[in-house]
């Protein structure tokens, strides 16, 4: 029998390839299932996302070109669950764990609720910090809160995932005992091994580099190839970098961290935490969100990242009052809601005025091209007159201050936007230290 890994191995397939490496040697074997839809896994899969798409009754290549990601993450789950039961039925699993954010987690929740109780089910998630019921329902779910984002490893996150692969492991051989017993709650044991598990890609996975300075930053979903690259940089420059997801316990732990004296630098990309403040999403930070690091005096790169949204649950928890609006099912769990340009234009009022009182040295990175993957041309929220209401409001509430302000025609995500953000940020650590 085995534990399943399963999750979406073209972006987290480094973070599943460290956890597999330490339930493998706790003595368990491993399936490995790819649930990504957009890109290429970094990791060889035993079921490949194409599996898993057939599984559910749909067509990887079909799901990518019709770039709804709602529905990619609807039929990604379905398949998933589907391969997940045949696996129990045919007595190959002791376990599933599972690393994710929102979608990654509301795919391992549609799987593990499909799963009879008592099979141990661990999912690691950035959003159990916060209300989980979309994510457990009335499964034996046993969630771990990731503390940063589940986006490389590093000296914190070693921790969590290494604690939760022990735990998986621990409950899984647990689980084999009371089958070999006989007692209620194990498996059958009509097959030991998991078949077409493969070995491969088990190479040793190098030790962090724990004297390195220290940088914060935060990232969403619609800005996860921005925070991928600025993090890619400030790494070659000798940071380690510990990413926050922007879902409120998320900034949250990021400003008491920073207020605690843990960073050389932050690279807050993201203050989408700030819009659920404003108008009433699910995922605020609390009013005091960008505002540690300015107290502190830490050197500070800040943009506007997906403040063009507003979070909320699944789509019938919307309150009622916003029903009218611009409304996007992001996963089964996660309902954005696009910003008006009256409350961009706040929220840049809000974000400027906090920059301005920062006592540290601070950059403002304004990406005129769109503030999220859903905020370019063509994409969903885009609004140039809602961007532009914030992007305005922002300058006019830094002018005069010590903020530095780089703007850009490029949109959030582009690399080069990125990559000035994090080469700024060193330029502010190192002349700090001068």
């Amino acid at each position: 029998m085995a534990v399943l890994l399963l999750g979406t191995f073209d972006t987290k397939g480094g973070e599943y390839a460290y956890v597999r490496d330490l339930v493998t040697a706790a003595g368990q074997e491993v399936v490995l299932l790819d649930a990504g839809v957009m890109g290429t896994p970094s990791l060889t899969p035993d079921v490949t996302a194409a599996d898993v798409a057939e599984a559910g009754g749909s067509d990887l290549e079909r799901l990518r070109s019709a770039g709804d990601r709602g529905a990619a993450l609807r039929a990604m789950a379905d398949g998933a669950a589907a391969v997940a039961g045949d696996l129990y039925a045919r007595g190959r699993l002791s376990g599933v764990l599972a690393l994710g954010g929102s979608g990654g987690s509301s795919i391992a929740a549609a799987v593990m609720a499909a799963l009879p109780v008592g099979l141990p089910k661990l999912l690691v998630s950035t959003m159990a910090g916060g209300d989980v019921s979309a994510y457990v329902g009335q499964s034996d779910v046993t969630l771990m809160y990731s503390v940063v984002d589940v986006a490389g490893i590093n000296s914190i996150s070693r921790q969590i995932l290494g604690n939760a692969a022990a735990a998986i492991a621990a409950m899984a051989a647990a689980y084999d005992a009371r089958a070999a017993a006989g007692r209620p709650g194990g498996a059958r044991q009509d097959d030991r091994r998991p078949g077409g598990a493969r070995q491969d890609d088990r190479r040793p996975r190098e030790a962090g580099q724990d004297d390195r300075p220290l940088v914060a930053a935060t990232m969403f979903g619609v800005t996860t190839p921005a925070v991928d690259a600025a993090r890619a940089r400030l790494e070659e420059l000798g940071y380690e970098v510990l990413v926050f997801h922007a879902t409120g316990s998320g900034g949250r732990t990021m400003e008491a961290l920073v207020a605690s004296g843990y960073f050389a630098g932050v690279l807050d990309l993201t203050t989408t935490e700030l819009a659920d403040e404003l108008v009433g999403g699910v995922l605020s930070a609390g009013p005091d969100r960008l505002t540690a690091a300015g107290a502190a005096g830490v050197p500070q790169v800040v943009s506007l990242g997906a403040v063009d949204m507003v979070n909320f649950g699944p789509m019938d928890t919307v309150p009622e009052r916003f029903r009218d609006r611009l409304l996007l099912v992001h996963n089964p769990t996660v309902t954005l809601m696009r910003t008006t340009p009256a409350e961009n234009a706040e929220l840049g009022r809000t974000i400027g005025a906090k920059l301005a009182a920062a006592t540290g040295p601070v950059a403002l990175f304004v990406p005129r091209g769109g503030v999220s993957a859903v905020d370019v041309e063509g994409g969903p929220f885009h609004d140039p007159a809602a961007d532009a209401a914030c992007f305005e409001a922002v300058l006019r509430a830094v002018a005069g201050s010590d903020v530095q302000v780089v703007e850009s025609e490029d949109d959030i995500n582009r690399p080069r936007f990125a990559v000035a953000a994090a080469d700024r940020l060193h330029e502010l650590i190192q002349k700090g230290r001068a």
